[in-house]
């Protein structure tokens, strides 16, 4: 009972013979009652027929010596019909049948009044004077005419005779047939059906060992591609084909957390390495101080604060930076979009960096469109993006050097480039610079950051639903763009 197969079996197995018990008594019964219609309609004017052929009437009376004669002659003639003599009230006067067989004294007058007005669709029923509750088809007419009734003739028309023969041929060779149709037909129908059952139940039973395996693999067996045609596929396939994709969608989750748990490792590693850097170096100094403060001139003794103080500011930008990049993978601190004038943010940021980069020797740029439409963001957040980027330029462009910033509207976006003349980047290194504490070979000014304010930078971005990428060449220089949509219009 474990297997949908066999349940589906049982259940079929059950249902057919549930029809065909259901089956048999209907056609029984159905049977029955079409064999009265037929011999009520037959024998109608039975009745009348021996009232007329047997002289029955004779002078307006009933000849009681022939009906005497027609109740012996039938009882030999056909005993599978019984005649019974009545009063108008329905009241037994005489009969063909064995005295001791007639249990009624009286049968109802409604049938027969009925069945002589004809109000009623064969097969009409009346009462069987051998039973206090049966009723059977007959046939009647008035006696001794219709115009002066006194009473009724009364033909049972399958009288106890009749029903012991046929009880005795249903018990033999009609019952021996019948059952026997019935158990082939369900033994037909039940193979049939579970065959039908395996068919449909075969797919289901690989999908289930498909899982099974899946699961067995602790989740990461590769999941192969399956297509399928949706206007013939039925409910199985869409069910294959949706743990197929749930599948590679877990396979590739866990694809992810392992990749999340290996960068998390090197995260660790990093940050004890970056954090130790500082703090030794402040150590190192302090102590220095500490021995030799008196010894030491006054400006070797100024030095020695200023480059502690020095990585103490680099210690706490450090830190700050590293809970500002868990906050964001944390989804932590939200965007609050709204819309806003990129052009003034923009303006505000090259103004906020414009001392930082004359004392670099670096010019600033800024080449954009006053009638530029709104951006959808969150004003801070991108603020933060602009502050990285430029802060990533003037670092990494000598002096002498320049660094653009442009606006543009693309399609359905707004994009804004970041480019400087620095020594640019390589090829190989391009695909980690959003990577936290990644920093390349050839970065001049790799002693000057940790590393995180372009992973910083990607995290901002892609919380607005934006795109940011870089473009490089090594000798040339570096651009940094960023999208964001377009705020709807008014």
């Amino acid at each position: 009972m474990s297997t949908l197969y066999t349940k589906l079996s049982l259940g079929l197995t059950v249902l057919l013979v549930a029809i065909g018990i259901l089956y048999g008594l209907i056609s029984a019964l159905s049977t029955q009652g079409h064999i009265q219609q037929i011999n009520e309609q037959l024998h109608r004017n039975l009745a009348r027929d021996l009232v007329a052929d047997r002289n029955l009437v004779a002078a307006g009376r009933i000849d009681e010596a022939a009906l005497s004669a027609t109740f012996h002659q039938y009882m030999v003639i056909n005993p599978s019909i019984e005649i019974y003599l009545l009063d108008l009230q329905g009241n037994i006067l005489s009969y063909s049948a064995d005295p001791g067989t007639v249990k009624r004294r009286r049968v109802s007058t409604e049938p027969i009044k009925a069945f002589l007005d004809m109000s009623e669709p064969y097969p009409v029923l009346g009462d069987d004077p051998r039973s206090h509750g049966a009723q059977k088809a007959f046939s009647v007419t008035p006696v001794p005419n219709e115009d002066a009734p006194e009473g009724y003739l009364y033909v049972v028309l399958r009288g106890q005779q009749f029903e012991r023969v046929e009880q005795l041929i249903r018990s033999s060779y009609f019952l021996r047939i019948s059952s026997w149709a019935m158990v082939a037909s369900l033994a037909f129908g039940l193979l049939a059906g579970l065959m039908i059952f395996r068919l449909l139940t075969r797919r289901l039973g690989r999908l289930s060992a498909r899982m099974k395996s899946f699961e067995d693999s602790d989740f990461s067996l590769p999941v192969p591609q399956h297509s399928i045609d949706q206007r013939s596929a039925d409910e199985i396939d869409r069910l294959g084909a949706t743990f197929d994709e749930m599948a590679r969608r877990i396979h590739r989750q866990i694809g992810e957390l392992k990749e999340q748990d290996r960068l998390r490792r090197k995260l660790v590693a990093q940050v004890s390495h970056d954090l130790r850097t500082p703090l030794a170096s402040m150590q190192g100094y302090l102590e220095t101080l500490q021995i030799k403060g008196e010894q030491l001139p006054d400006a070797e003794r100024a030095i020695f604060i200023q480059t502690a103080l020095r990585q103490g500011e680099h210690l706490n930008r450090l830190v700050a930076e590293l809970f500002e990049l868990a906050s964001l993978d944390a989804r932590e601190q939200l965007p609050e979009a709204e819309p806003f004038a990129a052009t003034e943010l923009v303006h505000d940021v090259v103004q906020k960096h414009q001392l930082a980069a004359q004392q670099s020797g670096v010019e600033l740029e800024l080449s954009t469109d006053r009638e530029l439409p709104f951006a959808l963001g969150d004003v801070g957040l991108t603020e933060r993006v602009l502050d990285n980027l430029l802060e990533n330029a003037i670092t990494h462009t000598p002096e002498g050097g320049h660094i653009r910033i442009s606006l543009a509207v693309t399609g359905d976006w707004l994009e804004t480039a970041i480019s400087d003349s620095g020594q640019g980047i390589r090829a190989e290194d391009i695909p980690h610079l959003f990577e936290p504490f990644f920093r390349a070979d050839n970065d001049a000014g790799a002693t000057h950051h940790a590393g995180l304010g372009l992973a910083i930078a990607k995290r901002i971005v892609e919380l607005q639903r934006g795109h940011i990428e870089v473009e490089s060449k090594v000798g040339k220089g570096t651009v940094f763009r960023f999208r964001l949509p377009l705020a709807p219009g008014p």
